[in-house]
């Protein structure tokens, strides 16, 4: 997929390459039918393209249901959960990870759907360890199909997300945009989070701790909002 750069984003940051470590995860999270499938696979194309062996990891859920041929009962969360979690940390074992999803979703649904907040400790847990978690936000038209539930979920499944990273005290990036500019935003995010780590790791003060690059508005979900905050952050984030 060719990506577009957004206006007002930095066009050489699609030709620039992250500095991604082994072990790194690229997490991405956010509602049904927001481009998480489509994103992760382009984001883990151009980093094989430029050279970084990286690892795609579906999403468990979803080949969960297609197998059963139903959606879960509240008992059979927390195995889907640990599977989704095992895999990414086994593709962790060797090299990058884009994650089609995390458990922190899988407890998400939980909360929405059976008021189950149990697997929130041990997927926040897990999310802490993934270096970047871009969340897909609600901009794109709702597609529906069998393992869905409607475009009345979107919203709240959002909403559930960014409390969850937010008690969490977890950073996050929102991700805006269709086709190529959704790629390049997310790229363009990659290489600044990754650049901030980066330095932040040149430190030698020991008590140092990672730059903080919490982007979106954490009190609502409007894109437009959204949207300035991102574009002004791109506009003022350091040279490559």
């Amino acid at each position: 997929m060719a990506a577009t750069p957004a206006e007002g984003h930095d066009e050489g940051g699609a030709r620039m390459t992250p500095n991604l470590p082994t072990g790194c995860v690229i997490a991405l999270v956010g509602a049904e039918s927001t481009g998480k499938t489509e994103l992760s696979r382009a984001i883990a194309q151009r980093l094989q393209d430029r050279g970084t062996p990286v690892t795609l990891v579906g999403e468990y859920l979803r080949e969960w249901c297609e197998r059963e041929g139903r959606t879960p009962r509240p008992d059979e969360q927390q195995a889907i959960a640990d599977e989704q979690l095992r895999r990414i940390d086994a593709a962790a074992a060797t090299g990058v990870v884009v994650a089609d999803t995390t458990a922190l979703m899988t407890a998400v649904y939980s909360e929405q759907l059976f008021a189950d907040t149990s697997l929130y400790d041990s997927a926040l847990a897990a999310q802490r360890r993934y270096a970047i978690t871009l969340l897909t936000a609600l901009d794109l038209p709702w597609v529906a199909d069998d393992m869905r539930d409607g475009p009345h979920a979107r919203q709240p499944t959002d909403t559930l997300v960014r409390a969850a990273l937010s008690r969490a005290g977890l950073s996050y990036a929102v991700v805006h945009g269709s086709g190529g500019e959704r790629l390049a935003n997310a790229w363009n995010a990659i290489n600044t989070i990754a650049g901030n780590e980066g330095r932040a790791r040149t430190r030698t003060r020991r008590d140092a701790k990672p730059a903080s690059w919490t982007w979106p508005c954490e009190k609502c979900s409007d894109p437009e909002c959204e949207h300035k905050l991102f574009s002004d952050l791109m506009a003022r984030r350091d040279p490559p």
